[in-house]
């Protein structure tokens, strides 16, 4: 099958926005993870490495997928792809 301009389009931005949210991911988990025994500040009455891994990043996964749902379901309006309700 030959993909068109568009599917070309489509699938290019959608690997754009993977990307991005997959560097973001990695740099939550593994650069702030690995550099926040360093930062001895408190936040939210918190040691802020504690913090991090109990919460901060968890909170920022959640981000990550409602951000790439709602973004792809738009992508999907805007290329006729979307799933009927």
């Amino acid at each position: 099958m030959q993909m068109t301009a568009r599917h070309r389009e489509y699938w290019q931005r959608n690997l754009r926005i993977t990307g991005i949210l997959l560097a973001i991911w990695f740099f939550v988990t593994f650069v702030i993870g690995y550099f926040a025994r360093d930062l001895s500040f408190n936040f939210f009455g918190w040691p802020f490495s504690f913090w991090v891994g109990a919460q901060g990043a968890l909170v920022v996964y959640v981000a990550l997928i409602w951000f790439y749902a709602h973004y792809m379901n738009k992508l999907d309006q805007e290329y006729g792809v979307a799933e009927e309700d």
